[in-house]
């Protein structure tokens, strides 16, 4: 019961980091004016950083589509 519920967790933590991550990444590349001046580093660190922010925040407070 215990390893069901962590495999179903993790999966749905990870499922919604992960689009985290996707759209801190399309929300940094829309704030700027032209392609070329993405800063391509300061995109990829927002993204991680969210995407282990939301991972956290999961581990903390649970999650409302993963019943105990």
């Amino acid at each position: 019961m215990k390893k069901d519920f962590y495999i179903r967790f993790f999966k749905a933590a990870g499922i919604r980091a992960l689009r985290t991550v996707c759209q801190t990444a399309v929300a940094m590349i829309g704030a700027a004016t032209v392609l070329t001046e993405v800063y391509w580093t300061q995109v990829l660190s927002a993204s991680i950083l969210a995407g282990v922010l939301s991972l956290l925040t999961s581990v903390a407070t649970g999650l409302p589509e993963v019943d105990e």
